[in-house]
């Protein structure tokens, strides 16, 4: 595949994305519409990535100097569900088969708000308002209120990560996972890989139970717990997706999630020792990449 995403990320730090993409009937019935027509209009997945990422640049050199999204628009992100032959339900559609679409909301007030709190949680006082004006988050909480009384119980469909990917994501995947590997101009732009929600539920809940035996202090298995958690909101008929970004240029091939899986089977066998292994493998790949944060 080859496309211009990500066009002018120059100089930006590598963002990571977990997505749960569910059918239309799992969403409220007032929004079903206007998810519905994002679905007929979607363009292709490259000129949605550069959309958000030119209204994100432009909302922190705005005048005024408000970073929040207002909510006037929120892009989508549609795929279609697998077929039972393990192809897509595109592939069935030649022989009378209807493609069965899968959609995932950006959500970027709920997650903005979600943002700006986590960042607020430890800065405070002058640098807090000088970071994020009390008036400006004021104004976002408004934004937050109008969203949760007009949808209800939301879900938040998309989890971020910058300078490196969790580790506790690559529980939920496995090799044979299909991936779309996205590449231009001689450079890997991203790597996708896509799971059914059911698999990587079945993947998480393995690796809960075997590190609550084998080694209940790690915080890994605090955020499995979280993860697990946050996927069982979610359509039985969902799609879970890696999305590494300008990462994957770094480390793909990666076979990260290869070895998250040796290192906990390691752990439940008491095989320290390949554990060890297994760690110093992930360690020499995303390190580095974590290092890069506070590289000057």
């Amino acid at each position: 595949m080859t496309g211009n995403l990500y066009r002018g990320q120059a100089g930006l730090p590598f963002s990571s994305t977990l997505r749960v993409y569910e059918p239309l009937d799992a969403f409220p019935a007032e929004q079903r519409p206007a998810l519905q027509a994002a679905g007929e209009r979607a363009a292709s997945r490259a000129a949605v990535e550069n959309a958000e990422l030119l209204a994100s640049l432009g909302r922190i050199t705005r005048s005024g100097g408000d970073p929040f999204p207002t909510g006037r628009t929120d892009l989508v992100r549609v795929t279609t569900a697998p077929a039972p032959d393990g192809g897509t339900a595109d592939d069935g559609a030649a022989a009378g088969t209807a493609p069965v679409l899968l959609y995932c909301p950006s959500q970027l007030v709920l997650r903005a708000g979600l943002a700006a709190n986590a960042l607020m949680e430890g800065i405070h006082g002058p640098l807090a308002e000088l970071l994020i004006p009390e008036e400006q988050r004021d104004r976002h909480q408004e934004r937050i209120d109008l969203v949760k009384a007009r949808d209800g119980s939301v879900r938040v469909h998309t989890r971020a990560s910058t300078w490196g990917i969790p580790f506790s994501w690559f529980s939920l995947f496995m090799e044979s996972d299909r991936k779309d590997v996205v590449e231009a101009a001689g450079r890997i732009l991203t790597v996708r890989v896509w799971a059914p929600i059911t698999d990587a539920l079945e993947r998480a809940r393995y690796a809960v139970a075997n590190l609550a035996l084998a080694a209940p202090d790690l915080d890994m298995l605090d955020d499995l717990a979280q993860l697990t958690e946050w996927l069982e909101l979610f359509h039985v008929n969902s799609m879970v997706e890696l999305d590494y970004g300008a990462v994957a240029d770094k480390v793909y091939p990666d076979e990260s999630p290869m070895d998250i899986r040796l290192g906990i089977e390691c752990l439940a066998e008491g095989d320290m020792t390949g554990a060890a292994a297994a760690y110093r493998r992930l360690a020499s790949r995303w390190i580095p990449i974590r290092q890069l944060a506070r590289a000057s």
